[in-house]
């Protein structure tokens, strides 16, 4: 199927809220973990999301080039037309982007979809994150508020975080402390500034205590019923039940209990990078282990080129990510609910 449309995105959040179920949000780099996203969640039966960084973007760009706009228009023009050969409805989103980012990267974007759109054609992407967790709260919504009109005038869904996420991700470092749980009066403030989605609609990273990076389960103290009290002080105002759309980030080391917790309160959205990347990437290590003699010139001779060959190690690494995005379904309970499963 194509890239999702945005109706079909609004379709897709909807129905996950309506179903308590989440969409894992899979970071993408290249084409292969492009690839390797589609067939998990092919495997899975699942609708998905998958997004770009902005390292990923100006990874995907080539590594003298470093332009993020390129590389992520490059990433999403592929996947507009390898999606048609799936049977899923797959999203299209930009990860954190932080203020000293946003000329070089949303903005810019923006403008690309906002073109589109005037001409008759969908967005390039569905949904763009503003990262506002490093400046204070009105700063934040300030900000927020003029990309919730650009983006909504281009059909998109505008992503925010209120509130912070410990640990670091491309280059954004915060503590582990007191200040990774978003109170209700943040979220009663969101509303105020941003609506209930008549301005346009966005979805919310609520910070419950998430840590980006590398974590045993138990080593982060997630707290999801601050996403619950959340909900209902500020749905209690607004007369609607859980009136946000919440997105998790910052889940590797999360116990499966803390997960679905999150998902019944309201998460249509989990972001999933660091799991993924070692799915791929351990794969690759056992070929290189196993068939060394194979990869390597060794004592002069010529290797093996069956081994060495960039589509032996890379269709393992492919597969191996596959596989952990049908466990990220599962997790979060989307396997199965796609309409074309």
């Amino acid at each position: 199927m194509p890239i999702a449309s945005p109706d079909v995105y609004a379709e897709m959040l909807d129905r996950a809220k309506a179903g308590s179920f989440a969409y894992p949000a899979i970071n993408v780099t290249s084409s292969q973990t492009l690839n390797a996203a589609l067939q998990g969640f092919t495997d899975a039966g699942s609708d998905g999301i998958v997004q770009i960084s902005t390292g990923g973007a100006e990874y995907a760009s080539g590594p003298k080039i470093k332009n993020m706009v390129t590389g992520a228009v490059a990433l999403a023009e592929y996947a507009h037309e390898i999606a048609k050969n799936y049977p899923v409805n797959i999203a299209l989103h930009t990860d954190h982007c932080p203020k000293d980012k946003l000329d070089g990267y949303v903005r810019p974007l923006l403008a690309i979809s906002a073109e589109r759109v005037k001409t008759g054609k969908d967005p390039l992407f569905g949904s763009h994150m503003w990262d506002g967790s490093a400046v204070p709260l009105e700063e934040n919504l300030s900000i927020a508020a003029e990309l919730l009109a650009a983006a909504a005038a281009a059909k998109i869904i505008l992503e925010i975080e209120v509130g912070v996420v410990g640990g670091e991700e491309d280059g954004v470092s915060n503590e582990i402390n007191e200040k990774l749980y978003t109170t209700p009066g943040d979220g009663l403030r969101t509303v105020e500034v941003l609506g209930s989605g008549e301005k346009g609609r966005y979805i919310t990273a609520l910070t419950f205590g998430n840590v980006h990076g590398v974590y045993k389960p138990g080593a982060v103290k997630l707290r999801p019923e601050v996403l619950k009290d959340i909900q209902e002080q500020v749905g209690a105002k607004l007369g609607k039940d859980k009136p946000f759309d919440l997105v998790f980030h910052g889940g590797s080391g999360s116990t499966l209990e803390e997960i679905r917790a999150a998902v019944d309160y309201g998460v249509v959205k989990m972001n999933i990078d660091t799991d993924t990347q070692y799915s791929f990437t351990r794969p690759v290590v056992g070929h290189m282990f196993t068939n060394y003699d194979g990869v390597l010139k060794i004592d002069g001779e010529v290797g093996n080129k069956k081994a060495y060959d960039p589509r032996a190690w890379g269709r393992l690494a492919e597969a191996g990510m596959a596989e952990r995005v049908v466990t990220a379904c599962e997790d979060l309970r989307s396997t199965g609910t796609s309409p074309k499963a």
